[in-house]
């Protein structure tokens, strides 16, 4: 994959010479209409909001819409990336309140089985890319393909949206016995989603909670209740993020309370992997 070499140095020379890592965070969910992307955004700007250097990077790759929620169209999306031999930096957009986002394009059906050549091409701008930023979020398709499924268990953390609907329930349950059956040592948030009440959200997080323990033996963090508020349909219907929208509607009082319980966690804070997403990544694909 040759490109101009001029380019490639400016490219380089503008990139942070700091120590600083990105953590990697991958929002999934067991099944759609969950609300994982509409989560992905608001926690990404949230975190924004607390003066953190976000990536947002839609990896629904064919079917994602982080552009749309935010009433925006890309100009380059990974898809371009491959097609044209872009660097990810060159398909960086950026959204409200500078956020930094990738859009996942369409067009594209074999991202996470891409070859060798483009694997290693896209994990050297991604090595890059953890020094810019705090936090590099990944919104991941509905359930996991095996492929998809690596971008995953090589993130530093994971953040499992479900909401309090028995097949919802079952699926999320399905999702953390996959990630399980890899690995023990993943982190592992909830986010109960569209609950009727807070009391019956908490109620169902702690169910929740019992059964992964009681049936997987590990913990999992229970991250926080999101209502079912009007406000989100209506954000969606006007493509502005609900937290812009109006930030005092109770969606958006609890997504930031959940942001501060995220940053506030001192588990989140001390249990970070020696191995970065790029060497955790080569080497389950490697494995797979």
């Amino acid at each position: 994959m040759i490109r101009d070499q001029a380019t490639g140095l400016r490219r380089k020379l503008s990139i942070s010479k700091s120590p600083k890592q990105a953590k990697t965070i991958s929002i999934v969910s067991g099944k759609g209409g969950v609300g994982k992307s509409n989560f992905a955004l608001n926690f990404s700007l949230e975190l924004v909001n607390q003066n953190k250097k976000v990536l947002l990077f839609d990896l629904d790759v064919g079917m994602g819409n982080i552009d749309i929620l935010m009433g925006l169209k890309a100009d380059k999306t990974i898809v371009d990336m491959f097609n044209e031999q872009l660097y990810l930096d060159e398909i960086i957009e950026t959204g409200p309140n500078d956020l930094a986002y990738i859009a996942a394009g369409s067009g594209l059906t074999d991202f996470f089985s891409m070859d060798q050549e483009k694997l290693e091409f896209f994990l050297e701008q991604y090595n890059d890319l953890v020094q810019m930023y705090d936090f590099i979020v990944f919104d991941m398709g509905a359930g996991a393909s095996n492929d998809s499924f690596s971008f995953i268990m090589a993130s530093d953390e994971c953040i499992v949206i479900t909401t309090p609907e028995p097949t919802s329930i079952t699926d999320a349950y399905g999702m953390i016995k996959h990630i399980v059956n890899k690995t023990q040592k993943m982190p592992i948030y909830v986010v109960m989603n569209r609950s009727a009440s807070r009391k019956y959200g908490l109620k169902a997080l702690d169910n929740f909670e019992g059964v992964i323990r009681q049936f997987l033996q590990v913990d999992v963090q229970l991250l926080g209740v999101l209502p079912d508020d009007k406000t989100v349909q209506t954000a969606v219907l006007k493509q502005t993020p609900y937290l812009l929208l109006n930030d005092r509607a109770a969606i958006s009082k609890s997504l930031k309370h959940t942001v501060s319980v995220y940053l506030s966690d001192s588990i989140n804070l001390a249990r970070r992997e020696p191995f970065s997403f790029v060497q955790k990544i080569k080497q389950l694909m490697i494995e797979r």
